[in-house]
């Protein structure tokens, strides 16, 4: 199948078919692109949207994003993953403002440049903000054209990666790559799904190869994950009516600059309150909760209940310390 013919497949289908009213869709404005894109990341669109509603309604201008606090950025990016996404966006914000007077720039050069773009955010935001020739690869491309071209390649070795990109930079069109770009991400996320792909919709479908072949279901290959290590944490709960003692994380590691409760090396001699678990890309959190008195030190202080909406706190230790206020434990403690 020739680009040509392949691009008008995609871009017909994509305006007949294809998202069309997803949030950062409606202005193609290069900010809008920039949050949705870094939001994106390891996430699923329904998950996102949300988030990026409130983002917008609290930092509706690139310039907002640069002045913020980062305690601020980090509590509305909170529960979303991932947080390094939030410090490289208010990164990113901030080079924009004070390099290129606050217009995220349109070449490939300029856009690396900036926190947090790396290839792929690079050819979405010239597609998606610019309308611009430019190839993007993700899960949901490397799926597809691996079905489509019957590819011998594990989509999750890094290794193989430019042989998807070699492919991208071929088909990608000249003219209305927006629209092509947005295309084979929509084939990839509500046609070609990981699991019971959708292939008698699929305009590609005459000339899929692995449907061709029958190795839909075994393609794309994938190199076996090793199994994901479990970690103890040992964390310490220190609750009065004047609050719980919450310490600010190291900008490296788990949860970085995020406020959590304390936590130490070793299980102190006191109370085990709870134990909590979170699944981490490299290792699963088997969390232990002590209630004990920290040592003090400067990153840590005591946040009033009421306030706890104010900082930036981790999924799962929000959700304890939720669990902790409904049992109205804050009022109960001297």
């Amino acid at each position: 199948m020739s680009p040509e013919a392949l691009a008008n497949c995609i871009t017909g289908w994509q305006k007949a078919k294809g998202r069309n009213d997803l949030p950062w869709q409606l202005h193609n404005d290069p900010y809008h692109v920039l949050v949705s894109e870094l939001m994106l990341q390891q996430t699923q669109v329904k998950t996102v949207i949300p988030y990026f509603e409130r983002w917008l309604q609290t930092f509706p201008t690139i310039e907002a994003l640069a002045s913020a606090s980062e305690d601020e950025v980090m509590t509305l990016w909170q529960g979303l993953g991932y947080y390094r996404r939030a410090r490289n966006l208010h990164a990113a914000a901030q080079k924009v403002v004070r390099d290129y007077q606050s217009e995220i720039p349109r070449s490939a050069a300029e856009l690396k440049e900036i926190p947090g773009i790396g290839p792929y955010t690079v050819g979405a935001i010239r597609a998606f903000a610019f309308d611009a020739p430019a190839a993007i690869v993700d899960g949901n491309v490397k799926r597809l054209f691996a079905r489509l071209f019957a590819l011998p390649y594990e989509v999750n070795k890094s290794t193989n990666d430019r042989y998807f990109w070699q492919l991208a930079e071929h088909f990608t069109p000249a003219r209305d790559n927006r629209r092509f770009a947005q295309g084979l991400l929509d084939l990839g996320a509500t046609i070609c799904k990981p699991q019971q792909p959708l292939c008698a919709l699929c305009p590609l479908a005459k000339v899929c190869q692995a449907l061709q072949l029958g190795k839909v279901n075994a393609l794309p290959k994938r190199q076996q994950k090793k199994a994901i290590p479990t970690r103890k944490g040992h964390f310490l709960l220190d609750v009065s009516a004047r609050g719980i003692v919450l310490e600010q994380r190291p900008a490296s590691g788990i949860w970085p600059t995020l406020w959590c409760l304390p936590e130490v090396a070793q299980a102190p001699d006191a109370q085990l309150w709870t134990r909590f678990r979170h699944t981490f890309s490299h290792y699963k959190l088997d969390g232990h909760v002590w209630l004990a008195t920290p040592p003090g030190n400067g990153t840590t202080r005591r946040i009033a209940c009421h306030q706890l909406d104010e900082v930036g706190l981790p999924a799962p230790i929000r959700k304890l310390l939720q669990q902790l206020i409904a049992s109205e434990v804050c009022n109960q403690q001297d």
